[in-house]
């Protein structure tokens, strides 16, 4: 199963100069970039864990290659993802996310079915990869 999460979640995996150049769009707009990993991706697990601290009034995409590089020489088993942060006025969001890196491996989700009182159903899904301990999710 191929996780679909963030802007480009449908195309193949973005290549590092393509990465660079969505880097320098959110330089050109002001934004910050940050990176972070995960090895539970499920849809609504949305904080996940920070490598290092946002770089904020960066000026060249190559600091932020660098760390990236950096990021997956040490979480390269598990997904990695980009961000651009709009800290401006009437927005203070992020604007652009996208996964870029992923695990060898992705498990994907199951749908897990709850009967409640009255025979209401209550679904949720689960990620696979969340059978095992964190850390030994991918390996």
């Amino acid at each position: 199963m191929r996780l679909t999460q963030g802007c480009f979640s449908f195309l193949p995996d973005l290549t590092d100069d393509q990465i660079r150049a969505q880097v320098q769009y959110c330089i050109d707009n002001g934004w910050a970039v940050n990176i972070e990993f995960t090895d539970d991706p499920h849809p609504r697990n949305t904080y996940w864990e920070m490598w290092g601290h946002p770089m904020f009034d960066i000026r060249d995409p190559a600091g932020v290659m660098m760390e990236l590089a950096e990021c997956r020489k040490v979480y390269g088993d598990r997904y990695i993802r980009l961000s651009g942060f709009d800290a401006g006025h009437g927005w203070e969001s992020v604007r652009i996310s996208f996964i870029v890196n992923r695990p060898a491996e992705e498990p994907g989700f199951r749908l897990e079915r709850q009967e409640l009182a009255g025979r209401a159903i209550r679904y949720t899904t689960k990620a696979y990869a969340a059978d095992s301990p964190a850390g030994r999710r991918y390996s």
